[in-house]
């Protein structure tokens, strides 16, 4: 059966002339087509005619037909232009007109059609106006030559042979061959338009020097024409070559004014660009200096004209309201005067680096002192000014008060560094000071230090019995107890809890440094029995001592922090309130470290690990909003072991990328089963701690992203948790992989925040999501005391920065109602829910969701 399409015939192929057409004159529509065919034909059947005519001509005869056309050709090209005008005069027509007058328009057709040619072929390279320019010429000479032919035959026979009729005659012959070959000429380019053949306007407005042109050179060729015929062709002969000489010359010389006058208008207007240059750039220049005297003036920050001895040449009312004094009270007063002692020195470094002839720009952040006594911490800029009237080049200074983030990064300085409750070196704090002397010790074997780790007997049951008030003091009066029992040398440093570290260094030469260390041992352990007065109670404390020395190796500070810890667990053993020292027997906990290394290898093939969920709650409402997968390992032997049992060894045996692995993909999924028990958990979040390893895996984010895809989830159901320390560490690092992450559309958290170190400038540049406050200020909150002020400072600085911030360790309702009082959203600890398995968190979701309806 025939389609709809096979009923439609093709189109008919074209006439050969018709491509033809197309492809050699695309612009051509079918009025100028014709017109070109008449005029090409027209011109073709003039020449034909003329070669028959001058057929039987004699050699003579041929040879001053051959020698006007070539003397024709020759003119054309050497044109002369007419001064103070765009025309030029062509003296080939001098020839075509008195080769016209002597030998007839049959010659003189010839010589016009070859002068057309050559300059066509001179100016065109289309050949379509090659071939017609030629015929068109032979056309308007053929026709109207004839016509000046006849005219002079009758005008011989009615007796009128003067000068002067022959001339009138020869010009009006040039008006109408210049006027017919005018308008063919300029006919085709019309049609082509679809525009009419003939306009009148446009052929008066070639005819002006053109038509003049045309006159002139048969007023010429009538004159050689009268000389050849009075005084023969000899004196002809002198006088073309003399007429073609004298033509050239003209051409040349005129060239030679254009030449010049093309030069003189060059420099004329190279000047007068030259002059506006000037007065433009003068006029930017004062527009300029107004505009940076109205900046100068008016702007927010500090500003100063300043001289290379640090005079102040000028200032701005911003830089005196910084520092508290008129502008009078600053001119030719030098910076210096107004800095602290200590930062003088900076100062004049900074200055001294440069000269007049090449000076440096530099930035610093520098202390003033204000007029009523206070230190304004100040970000000054300085870099080399000058300006177009000035005597001499001076310096420009930007200084901007910045005392309020000074001010803020010292207390999270202070606070990544210390214990906010007992005001001691915090955890990092200690371990960077025992990395220094480790350092020391391996580079010099004489060096010895002793390690104590400390912690206090029976501390929960103060915390039970008297309440977490009570046990913030008692931990506060010990940590002053034990300052006063120290040497200025040594370091002692709140680990966390009731833990405590003492860096005992320069304690002497190896034979007596562990002497010494037990001597303070058993001083503090004296100490620490002396009552401590807790309220209304006396309490008399004790605690157990582990100690490490220098000379047992030294290759890490926390291998040293982590034998001291084994020492104490040994002290503990012993029946508490005593010391003990890390010996070779000790050494079987590395044993079994390196068992579960072995182990932890083929934990992941043989399906020991598993993933418990700590639900994450909206504090408001009570309802579980998320997940956090905490991994655990079902070992064999050891019974169910926690991350902080195995995490480490991943990291040290390079099978972290592994463990991430299981771990990312089981969450993933995991979630999405949650996801799907009810449409009301469509949201449902779920939170996977990462490590500084992986974020530093090449292809880190691809396996996030194949996680996400397999699970079929969104990836901002997803958070991966980062410690503080592990993301300021390798903030630099990591950068690039934390931006992938953003932008494939994972969310990004904090973990621990507030144990490390974070700058509020890098804090605002990173691209995370939230911050999780760290339980241990979560458990000491009470109504007035530091945590609780820690805790209310880190939720603003995550309301200021944009970030959710959720609470971890809430144990207990009074910490859930002070969280929800200081505008905590999320928040999770064992008072809320328990790490549970996949089906119990499950069971809870279920319970939680509403019913279908």
């Amino acid at each position: 059966m025939s389609t709809a399409d096979d009923l439609v015939s093709p189109p008919p192929p074209r006439a050969w002339w018709s491509r033809l057409h197309a492809a050699l004159m695309p612009d051509y529509n079918r009025r100028a087509t014709w017109f070109w065919c008449a005029a090409v034909a027209l011109g073709a059947a003039a020449l034909l005619h003329s070669l028959v005519v001058l057929a039987d001509s004699s050699l003579a005869r041929w040879a001053q037909v051959i020698g006007g056309m070539l003397l024709a050709m020759l003119a054309g090209l050497f044109p002369v232009r007419v001064p103070g005008s765009k025309n030029s005069f062509v003296a080939g027509e001098i020839f075509i007109f008195l080769l016209l007058l002597v030998q007839g328009p049959a010659a003189a057709t010839v010589a016009a059609a070859g002068e057309a040619a050559m300059g066509s072929y001179r100016t065109s390279r289309r050949w379509t106006s090659r071939i017609v320019s030629p015929a068109i010429a032979a056309v308007a000479m053929l026709g109207t030559g004839s016509l000046l032919d006849a005219a002079l035959a009758r005008i011989e026979t009615s007796g009128w042979t003067d000068a002067a009729t022959l001339l009138g005659a020869t010009m009006v012959f040039a008006a109408s061959y210049f006027l017919v070959s005018a308008q063919m000429i300029n006919g085709v380019p019309r049609l082509k338009r679809g525009e009419p053949f003939f306009a009148l306007r446009d052929l008066v407005s070639v005819f002006r020097w053109v038509g003049m042109a045309y006159a002139g050179s048969a007023s010429i060729a009538t004159l050689l024409f009268i000389t050849y015929r009075q005084q023969g062709i000899g004196v002809l002969m002198m006088m073309v070559p003399l007429l073609a000489m004298l033509l050239v010359t003209l051409h040349f010389y005129f060239k030679q004014q254009e030449s010049a006058e093309a030069m003189r208008e060059s420099g004329a207007e190279a000047a007068a660009r030259e002059a506006e240059a000037t007065a433009r750039h003068l006029r930017e220049l004062q527009a300029s200096e107004r505009r940076f005297h109205a900046a100068f003036t008016h702007a927010s920050i500090g500003m100063a004209l300043m001289a290379f001895d640090g005079r102040l040449l000028q200032t701005n009312p911003a830089l005196g309201a910084l520092l508290g004094r008129d502008e009078a009270d600053l001119l030719q007063r030098r910076l210096h005067e107004f800095m602290l002692d200590d930062d003088v020195a900076a100062l004049d470094e900074c200055l001294g680096r440069s000269d007049h002839r090449e000076f440096e720009p530099f930035a610093a952040e520098l202390r003033c002192r204000h007029r009523d006594g206070h230190t304004v911490w100040v970000q000054v800029h300085c870099s080399f000014f000058t300006e177009p009237d000035a005597e001499s080049p001076c310096l420009i200074l930007q200084a901007q008060d910045v005392s309020a983030r000074r001010q803020a990064e010292a207390g999270l300085q202070h606070l990544a560094f210390h214990d906010p409750l007992t005001g001691l070196p915090n955890r990092r704090r200690f371990l960077e000071c025992l990395s220094g002397a480790v350092a020391r010790c391996q580079a010099d074997r004489s060096h010895a230090f002793a390690v104590l780790f400390l912690d206090f007997d029976r501390f929960k049951l103060v915390n039970d019995s008297l309440g977490h008030g009570a046990g913030d003091d008692l931990l506060v009066q010990m940590a002053r107890r034990i300052q006063e029992n120290l040497r200025p040398s040594d370091v002692v440093a709140r680990l966390g809890g009731d833990e405590f570290a003492i860096l005992a260094d320069q304690a002497g030469p190896a034979s007596a440094h562990s002497r010494d260390a037990i001597v303070l041992a058993e001083r503090l352990m004296a100490a620490l029995r002396k009552p401590f007065r807790l309220g209304q109670v006396d309490l008399v404390a004790s605690a157990s001592i582990g100690i490490t020395y220098s000379a047992f190796g030294c290759e890490s500070g926390e291998q040293l922090l982590r034998d001291a810890d084994t020492a104490m667990y040994k002290a503990k053993s012993r029946g508490k309130a005593g010391y003990a020292l890390f010996d070779a027997s000790l050494h079987t906990a590395v044993s079994d470290r390196l068992r579960l290394e072995g182990d932890l290898r083929h934990a992941v093939q043989d399906g020991e690990l598993a993933l418990d969920y700590q639900p994450l709650f909206d504090l408001a409402s009570g309802r579980a909003s998320g997940f956090e997968a905490l991994v655990r390992w079902r070992h064999p032997v050891d019974g169910t072991l926690g991350p902080a049992a195995f995490l480490a060894i991943a990291e040290e045996t390079g099978q972290m990328a592994q463990l991430s692995e299981f771990v990312l993909h089981q969450a993933c999924r995991q979630l999405r089963s949650f996801q799907l028990i009810h449409p009301a958990l469509a949201d449902l979040t779920m939170s996977v701690n990462v490590s500084a390893q992986d974020l530093g895996q090449p292809h880190f984010v691809d396996r996030v992203s194949r996680a996400i895809v397999e699970a079929g989830l969104r990836p901002q159901h997803l958070t991966l948790e980062l410690t503080e320390h592990m993301l300021m560490s390798s903030v630099e690092g990591a950068m690039d992989t934390l931006a992938a992450l953003r932008r494939l559309g994972v969310r990004l958290a904090v973990d621990d925040f507030g144990t490390g170190y974070s700058s509020l400038s890098q804090l605002s540049l990173l691209p995370i999501d939230s911050l999780k406050i760290d339980r241990s200020f979560v458990g000491r909150m009470s109504a007035g005391s530091d945590a609780s002020t820690v805790v209310q400072t880190i939720i603003d600085l995550g309301r200021a920065l944009r970030k959710s911030v959720v609470a971890e360790g809430i144990e207990s309702a009074d910490q859930m109602a002070m969280l929800r009082e200081m505008g905590c959203v999320l928040g999770q600890g064992f008072h809320l829910g328990t790490p549970l398995s996949a089906q119990a968190a499950g069971e809870m979701l279920q319970r939680q969701a509403p019913p279908l309806h």
